[in-house]
This record gives structure tokens, C-alpha cells and sequence, in this order.
């Protein structure tokens, strides 16, 4: 059982292992990779808004399976589809086919790394090396279709690759490694969903949020285009996108969007210009070229973005005075107590108190400057200011608390009214088997009523509860 359990942890990539130095393999949670599972359904959505359902379906089988071969997926997504469908007839898989290779392109899906052949004499080792070719992560082999006789209506004939590699399989049944053949077929790469990737579109749609919210529509799309033709060729971690010339951002601009040049030229510039830094200047050549930056520590996103997210949760804690002072210090970076008393209009002594209270949630923080080495208190200026990314993560924390809280309320909520639920499901399924038989509408009334009034009310609240 424990090996079992080993084995669906690392399948869904939510277990790690490595090599102890006295010897045995020990085993590590990736508490990371579990936090995520919380997103998974704004991962399938996301699929679904960029390429439509067959991708939706795919990305959603990705992570219902941890990791995938290219054929399964695409079968088993194509059955989906053809049974939503009601038709009754089997759908043609290159729509399906055309949704993975479109994903694996723009990165949102990659390979897993493969397993390594074992070694011809001596025991295998105890922990097999993964190599991982960052070159052809995302390469999806070519796959040689079977001609005129192809029936478009069945997924497990679409590619001659696959029943080959199937028929190497069987016939090699007297292998002594089967799972490792010597060349790797279509069916013995494996695929899994590049969640890094997710994140890097949700940090792209912040970015354009912040600057349409500065600036204007025009100036996001802007915005939009340079990162949809940099969202390849930039690294997850990079600081900012690779230089992009005004010619090839001109040139990739929406037809909606009829400027000229010139006036594309006056926008990069003010964006250049603009304070909270979103583009950058990166050289004079072709016209000039400009990067996006999008690293999350950069403080221009968080102080062009954070009002909506971090203000918002100061009113109903520490009052509307907070919110105001909060604000202030966004806008001056840093101000001494008295500054902050004149600025925000607020008593001295209100003023001091809310100050303290937010220092002790970690919401604000002082920085001391000295005007003397010896750092006398009289001889130091006391300067509060805003650490965005602390607030952001204090809140962040926060948030998987509150997850945690209404998890374990709702597991106290089913455990309280188990007894009910189980009476509720019974009535249920005999009323399913009586009205399959056609019993009458009296037999119905009849069983419906050995739920009780005052029961169905709570069964009521207990549903309401559960789905808040």
C-alpha cells in the first residue's frame, strides 16, 4: 500500500525522491506542487478560453493523470467528446490532435523526462537519472498517417507509429525490460501540464490589467502584443521579455487597432517614460527595441496593482483611516510619523495607533536612519514605509488559511448531519427504483414523506453551508 501511494504521489508530481548519503532513497513532499491543486480548475478553464474544448479536455486529463502518453490522451479526449456530443458517431481525433500540438507549442503542455535505459550488466542503480533535453521538451514527433485507408472516425488508427510501437510491445513479451525499449515510440514519451507556464499567462494578464487600469485600452494591447511575441522565447524566471523592435510590434498589432507608427512610436515612449516602469528601452536600433518587465518582485506591478487586491482587506480589519494612511504611504514610499499625521489629516494620536497596528501585522515597516554612527534615537529619522511583497505574501498566507478553515468546516458540517445525508440518500434511490418500475404518484408521496418537514429545512441549510 505504501509503495502504491509512493507511486500515485510521484505520478501527479507531488513527491520527489533522491539519494540519501548513507544509501537509501528518501522520499520529500512538494508542499508547492500541492498548493496548486487549488488552481486546477483556472488552469482548464484558461485551456478552454485560449483554444477551445478539445483543449480544455485535454489539459483537464493531464492533470486528472498526472502524466500521459500522447495517444491516450488524445483517445480518451475524443470518447469524451463523441459521447458529450449524442450523436452517437466517433469524433475525427485531428481536432483533438491539432488542440496538443497547438498547446505543446506555446509551451502550456511539456515532456516528461525520460526514464533511462538499464544497463546491460549489474544491478540497476538505485535512483535512475531523468535526462531532460530542454531542446525538444516541447517537440511533438512526427507521426506518419496511414494514407487513403485511414479512417478518420477511430483514434487508435490515426497514427502508423502507434501500432508499431504496440506491436512491438506484444511481441516482445520475452524482454527482460519491457518498459524501456530501445527507441522511443510516440507512446513511450510521456506528457504533463507545464503549470510554470499557466502562471506566466496569469502574470501577463496582471500586467496589461495594471497598465490599461494607468493608462489606456490602447496601451495595454500594446502591452499584450509584446508579450504574445515574446511568451516563447522568455524564461519563466526571466526579469523581462526579450527586445522587441517597434517594426515587429507594429507589424503583430490587432487589425482593430488602426495607428499609425508614429503614434505606436509616442506610446512605447510614455510607457518608457511612465513611472511604475512596465517598458523599458533597451537600445536605439530598428527604430528602438523595448522589453515588458514582469518579474513579480518588481515593485511597479504590485504598487500599480496592488489597490485592488491589498486595500480592499484593510476597512473591515482596521477601519477606512487605515485604508487611507495604507494608501499614502503606496504613493510617498516613505514618511516620518508626523509627515503621515499632516497628510492624511488624522489626530496624532489615532494617527500613532493605527501605525503600531499595522506594524505588528507586518502591513507597514520602519526603517531607521541614523544621523550619527552611534544610532541615538533623538539622532535617527524613523521613516514608515510599505513592503509590498511582504504584505502580498502575509495576505497570501491568509488566503490558504481561510482555504484551510472552510475545508475542515465543511468536512465538521457532513460529519454532523451524516446520519441525515445517508436517510436523504436512501429515500432517494428508492424513489429512482420505484419510478423506473412506474409505480404510482400516491407511492411516491408516500416514500418523499419519510423525509420530514423540519429534516428537509436543515437538509437545506446543510447544502447551503456546503456550497458556501
Amino acid at each position: 500500500q505504501v509503495k502504491k501511494a509512493l507511486c500515485v504521489l510521484l505520478q501527479h508530481h507531488l513527491a520527489g525522491w533522491a539519494l540519501s548519503p548513507r544509501g537509501p532513497v528518501q522520499y520529500e513532499a512538494r508542499r508547492r506542487q500541492v498548493l496548486r491543486l487549488l488552481r486546477y480548475p483556472r488552469y482548464i478553464y484558461t485551456a478552454k478560453a485560449l483554444y477551445g474544448d478539445a483543449a480544455e479536455l485535454l489539459v483537464e486529463e493531464l492533470l486528472l493523470h498526472g502524466q500521459m502518453s500522447r495517444g491516450r490522451a488524445t483517445n480518451s479526449v475524443a470518447e469524451r467528446l463523441s459521447d458529450g456530443g449524442g450523436d452517437g458517431k466517433s469524433t475525427d481525433c485531428s481536432e483533438v490532435s491539432n488542440a496538443f500540438v497547438r498547446l505543446a507549442d506555446t509551451h502550456f503542455i511539456q515532456r516528461c523526462p525520460m526514464a533511462p535505459e538499464p544497463p546491460p550488466e549489474g544491478p540497476p542503480p538505485p535512483v535512475p537519472t531523468l535526462p531532460s533535453a530542454e531542446r525538444d521538451k516541447h517537440l511533438v514527433p512526427p507521426t506518419s498517417h496511414g494514407g487513403k485507408g485511414k479512417r478518420s472516425r477511430s483514434c487508435d488508427e490515426e497514427e502508423e507509429g502507434e501500432h508499431k510501437a504496440k506491436r512491438q510491445k506484444q511481441e516482445g513479451g520475452s524482454s527482460e525490460f519491457p518498459p524501456f525499449p530501445p527507441v522511443p515510440q510516440d507512446d513511450d514519451i510521456y506528457w504533463q501540464v507545464n503549470l510554470e507556464r499557466f502562471h506566466q499567462h496569469f502574470r501577463d494578464q496582471a500586467v496589461v490589467g495594471a497598465v490599461s487600469s494607468r493608462m489606456d485600452q490602447t496601451s495595454s494591447e500594446v502591452v499584450r502584443t509584446m508579450l504574445r511575441l515574446s511568451e516563447v522565447t522568455t524564461a519563466s524566471g526571466a526579469a523581462h521579455t526579450q527586445p522587441l523592435s517597434s517594426h515587429e510590434i507594429f507589424r503583430s498589432l490587432p487589425p482593430g487597432y488602426n495607428i499609425g507608427k508614429q503614434v505606436l512610436d509616442q506610446y512605447l515612449a510614455l510607457l518608457a517614460e511612465d513611472p511604475l516602469e512596465f517598458v523599458g528601452k533597451a537600445g536605439d536600433s530598428g527604430g528602438g527595441t523595448y522589453t515588458v518587465k514582469v518579474t513579480w518582485g518588481q515593485l511597479g506591478l504590485p504598487r500599480g496593482h496592488s489597490q485592488p487586491s491589498l486595500i480592499p482587506v484593510l476597512p473591515p480589519r482596521f477601519g477606512s483611516r487605515c485604508a487611507r494612511i495604507f494608501r499614502l504611504l503606496l504613493r510617498k514610499k516613505h514618511l516620518e510619523q508626523k509627515q503621515v499625521e499632516d497628510f492624511a489629516m488624522i489626530p496624532a494620536k489615532e494617527a500613532k495607533d493605527m501605525l503600531y497596528r499595522m506594524l505588528s501585522e507586518n502591513l507597514v515597516s520602519l526603517q531607521e536612519i541614523p544621523k550619527t554612527p552611534d544610532h541615538a534615537p533623538s539622532r535617527t529619522f524613523y521613516l514608515y514605509t510599505v513592503n509590498v511583497v511582504a504584505a502580498a505574501r502575509m495576505l497570501l498566507h491568509r488566503c490558504y488559511k481561510s482555504v484551510a478553515n472552510l475545508m475542515e468546516r465543511r468536512q465538521h458540517e457532513t460529519r454532523e448531519n451524516k446520519r441525515l445525508l445517508e436517510k436523504s440518500q436512501r429515500v432517494e434511490a428508492i424513489l429512482a427504483s420505484m419510478q423506473a418500475t412506474g409505480a404510482e404518484a400516491a407511492q411516491l408521496r408516500e416514500v418523499e414523506e419519510m423525509v420530514t418537514g423540519p429534516e428537509r429545512g436543515q437538509l437545506e441549510s446543510l447544502k447551503r453551508n456546503v456550497n458556501k
